[in-house]
């Protein structure tokens, strides 16, 4: 296992600037250990719907987790508001840094993530993992 850590700065794209990263760094198969940081517009997917969710103001991220790869990512986020009210789900581009968001993403070396649309399963691609 390898591990990396780097900050993103204010005006940054949350989800873009991870894919990159992961693009950059050629990570076919990695997870986010840690993340904190804050937002000023989320875009989330919410549990059992086909559209993405935007949101406005000052939020907190409080998780962010999921599986990163070359051959497609699966990422979840949580955020909470000034209130605490917190809300989740899997995020895509448009979730912009507000102060700074601080990764940490773990990368394992003999296997290798993919996602493929399985038979008589969810209906969306999975993840399948490949030894090396």
């Amino acid at each position: 296992m390898k591990a990396y850590t780097f900050r993103l700065k204010p005006g940054q794209d949350l989800f873009d600037s991870i894919e990159a990263f992961v693009t950059d760094k050629k990570i076919e198969a990695g997870c986010v250990l840690s993340s904190v940081g804050s937002l000023t517009h989320a875009t989330l997917r919410l549990a059992n719907r086909e559209y993405n969710n935007e949101y406005d103001g000052y939020f907190e991220i409080v998780s962010l987790t999921g599986t990163i790869s070359t051959n497609g990512s699966h990422l979840h986020i949580s955020i909470s508001d000034g209130d605490g009210k917190t809300i989740g789900g899997h995020f895509a581009d448009g979730c912009i840094i507000y102060t700074t968001a601080e990764i940490v993403i773990a990368t394992f070396d003999d296997v290798v993530y993919k996602r493929e649309l399985m038979e008589n399963d969810s209906g969306y691609e999975e993840l399948v993992v490949h030894k090396k």
